[in-house]
C-alpha cells in the first residue's frame, strides 16, 4: 500500500502522527467492514498505549522521589475500556459527573482513587460521593456549604480538596471561572474548620499546557497547604490538574513527513499570516482566522485551537515544573521536587488527553464531491456531524487520512487532483468538518473513507450532538 499520506494532505501540510495499531488497520482494508457493520462515522479504540504513557509520567516523578497521585480524567473520552486500563494500571480517576461515578465504580475503581471535579455538583451527586467516601473538590463558598449540609444530614465528614485559581504570573493574573482567589484572604478558612469537612488538599487546573504557570500555581498552593496545617487539617496533597502537552505531528524520521513537525507547524502559521494579510489566497474557508485578525496593518486575538505541534511530552514536561526553582527568603533556593519533599505533600495530577494519545481515531464514509459556485475548490461530504471530531477549538490541525476503497495506482499524472473542504451532516452554512483547505492528489471517489487520527482525547466525545436525531458514533474497542 503507498504512503498512507499519499492520497490526502493540508495545502500547508500538518503530517498526523498515526499509531502503528491504526496503520495496521487501515493498511490491512478492515476499515470498511468497520462502517458497513456499525454505520458512519464509527469510533476506533484500543487502550494498548495508556500504560505506556502513565510509565513515562510516573518515571518522571519517580526521578525526583516524589509520591505521584495519577488520576485519569475519564471525562476525555466515555468509553469504559479506558477506565478499565486505568485499574489495571493502579492509578485513579477523575469523575465529573454522577453518571461517571456510577460507571467507575461498576468497573471496580476503589472509592478511595477517585476524586470528584464536577463543575456542577447536584445534591444526587454529592450525596453519592459522601456515601462512597470519595474526595471531592470544592470550587466556592456555596458548594463549600452545600457539602457541609450532606455531610451534616449523613453524621459524617466528607473529604474535599481546595479548588484555587487566579493565580499571580509575571506580573499579571491567571484569568479563570473556577476557584477561589488564590491571592485573596484565607480568613474563611477558619470558618470551614468548624464544618463536618476534611481537607486533604488544595487542586487546580490551568487552561493550555504553560509549564511555567504550573510552577506559579505550585508555589502559591503551599502557602495555603501551610495555612491549612495551622488550622489543623491534614492537607497532604497538591493536585496541578491535567494539561499534560500532547504533540499530534509526524516528526518521525521518515518519508512520511515532507518536514518536521516544528517546521511543518512554523510554516503553517506562516501561511495563514500571509492568507488573512491578503499576500496569498486562502488556506482556510473564507479565510477564516482560526481566532485571529488582520487588522490596521497588525495581527489582533490569540490562535483558538489546541497547538498539535509541541515540544515537550508528558514525562520531559513534568521534570521541567519539578526541577524549576523555588526561592525562600534571599539565600535559599530550592526545586519544586524538594519543597514537596520537604513538606511530606503528595503531588495529583489528572491527566486526560495526554493519557489517550495515539488510542483512537474516527473513520467516515464519503458520501458526495461538489464542485464550489465560485471557486476551483471542491466539497466533500462525509456521513458524520462536526460535533463528532471537534472541541470548543475552532479546529484540530492535523491532515486526515484518505483511505480509497477502490484500488487507485498513483502516477506522475495529477489531472485528478482537487482541493476543498470536508463538510459534514448539518444544514448550517458553517458544517464544516475541517476549516482547513485539503489537497487530494488523486482525486476522490464516493465510498472513499477519510481516517481522522488521534481522535481519543476530547474529539470523539466532548461536544457530540444528535442534532437532526442522527445517532451518535459507535465506539468500537480494538484491544
Amino acid at each position: 500500500m503507498p504512503d498512507l499520506h499519499s492520497y490526502c494532505c493540508g495545502v500547508s501540510p500538518l503530517t498526523a502522527r498515526v499509531a502503528p495499531w491504526m496503520i495496521e488497520l487501515i493498511s490491512g482494508g478492515e476499515l470498511n467492514d468497520f462502517l458497513i457493520q456499525y454505520g458512519s462515522p464509527v469510533n476506533i479504540l484500543s487502550s494498548q498505549p495508556m500504560p505506556g504513557h502513565i510509565d513515562e509520567i510516573q518515571s518522571a516523578a519517580a526521578a525526583c522521589s516524589i509520591r505521584l497521585g495519577v488520576y485519569f480524567a475519564c471525562k476525555t473520552n466515555k468509553s469504559p475500556a479506558f477506565v478499565d486500563a486505568a485499574v489495571r494500571a493502579r492509578i485513579g480517576v477523575d469523575v465529573a459527573s454522577e453518571s461517571e461515578i456510577e460507571t467507575v465504580l461498576q468497573r471496580g475503581v476503589s472509592p478511595k482513587n477517585i476524586v470528584c471535579t464536577a463543575s456542577i455538583k447536584s445534591q444526587a451527586l454529592l450525596d453519592r460521593c459522601l456515601s462512597n467516601s470519595i474526595t471531592i473538590v470544592v470550587d466556592n463558598h456555596d458548594e463549600v456549604d452545600a457539602v457541609a449540609a450532606c455531610a451534616a444530614n449523613s453524621h459524617t465528614m466528607s473529604k474535599i480538596a481546595i479548588r484555587l485559581g487566579g493565580f499571580a504570573h509575571q506580573g499579571t493574573r491567571l484569568p479563570t471561572r473556577f476557584g477561589f482567589d488564590a491571592c485573596g484572604s484565607m480568613d474563611w478558612l477558619e470558618r470551614i474548620s468548624q464544618l463536618p469537612l476534611e481537607i486533604r488538599g488544595v487542586h487546580f487546573h490551568l487552561d493550555g499546557c504553560q509549564s511555567d504557570q504550573r510552577v506559579s500555581g505550585l508555589r502559591q498552593s503551599l502557602i495555603w497547604i501551610e495555612r491549612l496545617r495551622c488550622l489543623g487539617h491534614a492537607a497532604d496533597f497538591i493536585d496541578i490538574g491535567g494539561g499534560f502537552p500532547v504533540s499530534y505531528l509526524d516528526d518521525s524520521p521518515t518519508p512520511r513527513a515532507s518536514s518536521s513537525a516544528a517546521k511543518q507547524w512554523a510554516y503553517f502559521w506562516q501561511m495563514h499570516s500571509e492568507a488573512l494579510q491578503g499576500k496569498r489566497s486562502p488556506i482556510t474557508y473564507r479565510n477564516h482566522g482560526l481566532g485571529r485578525v488582520w487588522a490596521g496593518g497588525q495581527m489582533h486575538g490569540q490562535a483558538n485551537v489546541y497547538p498539535t505541534y509541541q515540544p515537550l511530552s508528558r514525562g520531559e514536561w513534568l521534570a521541567n515544573i519539578l526541577n524549576a526553582d523555588i526561592v525562600h527568603g534571599s539565600d535559599q533556593t530550592t526545586t519544586i521536587a524538594e519543597a514537596l519533599l520537604q513538606r511530606g505533600l503528595e503531588l495529583r495530577c489528572q491527566p486526560g488527553r495526554s493519557l489517550v494519545d495515539d488510542c483512537g481515531m474516527t473513520v467516515a464514509r464519503v458520501e458526495f464531491r461538489k464542485r464550489s459556485h465560485d471557486a476551483d475548490e471542491w466539497f466533500i461530504g462525509l456521513s458524520m456531524n462536526r460535533t463528532q471530531y471537534r472541541t470548543t477549538h475552532d479546529e484540530f490541525l492535523v491532515d486526515p487520512i484518505l483511505v480509497p476503497t477502490n484500488e487507485i495506482t498513483p502516477t506522475k499524472d495529477n489531472s485528478g487532483e482537487i482541493a476543498g473542504y470536508l463538510v459534514g451532516a448539518y444544514c448550517t452554512e458553517y458544517e464544516l468538518l475541517s476549516l482547513r483547505k485539503l489537497r487530494f492528489p488523486y482525486g476522490v471517489r464516493v465510498g472513499d473513507l477519510i481516517v481522522f487520527p488521534n481522535t481519543a482525547g476530547y474529539l470523539m466525545h466532548f461536544m457530540e450532538s444528535r442534532c437532526h436525531q442522527i445517532p451518535l458514533a459507535e465506539n468500537v474497542v480494538c484491544g
